[in-house]
């Protein structure tokens, strides 16, 4: 893991067509690795407001630190038991299961695709 200075920032792609996607995505600098936790405060109005500094009305937030792993990460550090337990607790299929069903997804498309191009 590398030691220098650099944030990720989570960005979103900008556009109106139909090939935008609403997954968010982190742009790598070539000599950094994607992280393997992800730290992310949840910033919630609580309805409520205080006076700042001047007087003025500031509305209360409350503030929640949450975590988020790389898959990857754990996929290549975990037993495959382990790593379908961490699936299942995130409501997520076993990974072979996943895999085949992913698997049907690509032939579908690529059926699709295919008959478009006949």
């Amino acid at each position: 893991m590398s030691n220098s200075q650099w944030v990720p920032e989570i960005a979103y792609e900008e556009g109106d067509g139909e090939f935008t996607s609403n997954i968010p995505f982190i742009a790598v600098p070539q000599d950094e690795e994607m992280p393997r936790i992800l730290f992310v405060f949840e910033s919630r109005d609580t309805g409520e407001i205080e006076p700042g500094l001047t007087g003025e009305d500031v509305p209360v937030v409350e503030l929640n630190l949450h975590q988020y792993v790389n898959m990857t990460a754990l996929k290549t550090r975990l037993s495959p038991e382990e790593y379908d337990k961490v699936r299942f607790v995130l409501g997520l299929d076993p990974l072979n299961k996943a895999v085949d069903a992913g698997r049907k997804i690509t032939d579908s498309i690529r059926k699709s695709l295919e008959k478009q191009s006949n």
